[in-house]
Order: C-alpha cells, then sequence, then structure tokens
C-alpha cells in the first residue's frame, strides 16, 4: 500500500496553475492507494457547483456546505478523471483562510470510500478563527485514514497538546474496534525538538512511519521560512513537520520526501511524504 501527504498551500501558492498539473502528474505517476491534503482551498467569492459522483466524489457526513467551482480537490479529482485514473475523494472546510479562501481537509483514495468523519479539535469552532482545527477521515480498506493540521506546541489559546488529545480520542475509538487507522498531515512539530509535539504523539503509543522504514531519507519536510514559523528564524537544516502516523507498528518498506526538487518539482511550501508498507 502506498500511502502520501501534502499541505499543500492550493491557492495561495505562487505560480498556482502551473503546479497544480505538476502535482496532478506527479500523482498519476505514482498512484498512491490513499492520500491526504492539507490547506485545501476555494475562493469564497466563486460560483457554488456540484462535483457529482463522475467526479468521485462523496461529502462528508455531517457538512452541507458548498464546494466551488475552484475548490482545489475538485480540480485535482476532475484531472484525474480526464486521464483515466479516477479518485474518491472528500473534502471539509475549517476555516477562512488569508481571508478569501475557505480552507479545509481533503482526502483521495483509488478505492470505494466506505464512511467518513469530521469533527474540531481546536476549542473555537468558529469558521473566522484562523486557529480553529478540525480533523477529516474517510474509512477505506477496512481502515480508517485522516488528514489532519495541527496548531503549535506553545501556542496559549489552542495548544497542540489539546488538539492532540482531541484527535486520539476520537480516532482511539475506532481503533478499539480492531481496525487500523493512519493519521496523514502537517504537525507543526519539529521531530528534533525534545519534549514537545513529536514526542507527546509518540508517547501516547503511535508510531512514526519514518521511523518504521527500511529505506529512509532525511524526511526534511520544509526548508525555508514559512508562515507560523517565522519568528525566531529556521534551522539550516530544515525541518521535519509532516508525518504519517500509524496506530499499530506495521511494515514500512520505504518513506521518502517527495515534491522536494529532486523527486518531482516543488509545488508548496511544503514537500510531501510517501511511504510504501508491506500490505497489499
Amino acid at each position: 500500500m502506498k500511502l502520501l501527504t501534502l499541505n499543500t498551500h492550493s491557492l495561495a501558492e505562487a505560480d498556482y496553475e502551473h503546479k497544480l498539473y505538476l502535482f496532478a502528474d506527479m500523482i498519476l505517476k505514482e498512484q498512491p492507494d490513499v492520500f491526504a491534503l492539507q490547506e485545501v482551498n476555494q475562493t469564497i467569492t466563486q460560483a457554488e457547483t456540484e462535483p457529482g459522483h463522475d467526479t468521485g466524489y462523496r461529502s462528508c457526513r455531517d457538512f452541507d456546505g458548498p464546494v466551488r467551482a475552484d475548490n482545489h480537490g475538485l480540480r485535482l479529482a476532475g484531472l484525474f478523471k480526464d486521464k483515466g485514473c479516477p479518485y474518491y475523494w472528500t473534502w471539509v472546510p475549517a476555516k477562512v483562510g488569508y481571508d478569501v479562501y475557505e480552507e479545509g481537509l481533503a482526502l483521495f483514495s483509488r478505492s470505494p470510500i466506505e464512511d467518513t468523519s469530521q469533527f474540531f479539535i481546536s476549542r473555537s469552532q468558529s469558521f473566522s478563527n484562523w486557529k480553529t482545527r478540525k480533523v477529516l477521515g474517510i474509512r477505506t480498506r477496512g481502515q480508517w485514514f485522516y488528514s489532519v493540521h495541527m496548531g503549535w506546541w506553545a501556542d496559549p489559546e489552542e495548544p497542540f497538546m489539546l488538539h492532540w488529545d482531541r484527535a486520539a480520542e476520537q480516532i482511539e475509538r475506532r481503533e478499539s474496534r480492531g481496525e487500523g487507522a493512519w493519521i496523514m498531515g502537517d504537525f507543526n512539530s519539529p521531530s528534533d525538538k525534545i519534549g514537545e509535539g513529536y514526542d507527546y504523539v509518540k508517547s501516547s503509543g503511535w508510531f512514526d512511519t519514518y521511523d518504521l522504514a527500511l529505506e529512509k531519507d532525511s524526511g526534511i519536510t520544509v526548508a525555508k521560512e514559512i508562515d507560523g514559523w517565522r519568528e525566531g528564524g529556521l534551522q539550516a537544516k530544515g525541518m521535519r513537520i509532516d508525518y504519517i502516523w500509524c496506530s499499530q507498528e506495521t511494515e514500512i518498506i520505504r518513506s521518502c520526501v517527495i515534491c522536494n526538487g529532486s523527486s518531482y518539482p516543488v509545488v508548496s511550501d511544503h514537500y510531501g511524504v510517501m511511504v510504501i508498507t508491506g500490505q497489499e
């Protein structure tokens, strides 16, 4: 099984149209079984549209809001369909981004989506608050897969620890039924920050697929200054803040950074992470 995650930056990214096609081409070549995206935007002023089953869209449970014409997930789904490699997908917004976008999370699957889930992990549930956070999940292949975009460890209003505790509580209810779970996304927690978010997730019993991988690279997913990490500068060696975690220890054949300029062109202010597991 091949999994992938990327914080896309999507419509906010410079030269968006070109990067949209570059990313779609990469997906068509790699054909991950499931992939998770964060910062999946649509413009607030764009017209509403009906994605339709022909695009593979499945509305997420408890979400009845609009999908707009320039929705990043919708445009990707259309490109995949046109190239004869359709994906099933879902999307949910969490907040207003950069004052002009409805920003959310998306999940794509090559196999049909059996169920969906979404829930808040932040104290705030205000759509206008940029610190509002959600988790999006799908059930497919007999397992749950989640896309997340976490807050920061020391945020006084929305601390990472609160977000993770709420996410883990919801997700582990399903795990207690014996269904494996995968959490993929931007955790805003550098792996080398001792005693902070990365260590907190690991100590809660989840497995970092990078650690489990038989073959791996540097793992660096951010190599320049980005929003949220400008104060105090960025370590010269970059940061590993995007992860794929699994609830059960499993065979991971390979973990690699993707869309970093060496393995496919850069398409976002983050690089992606792709893992190949021992599962079919």
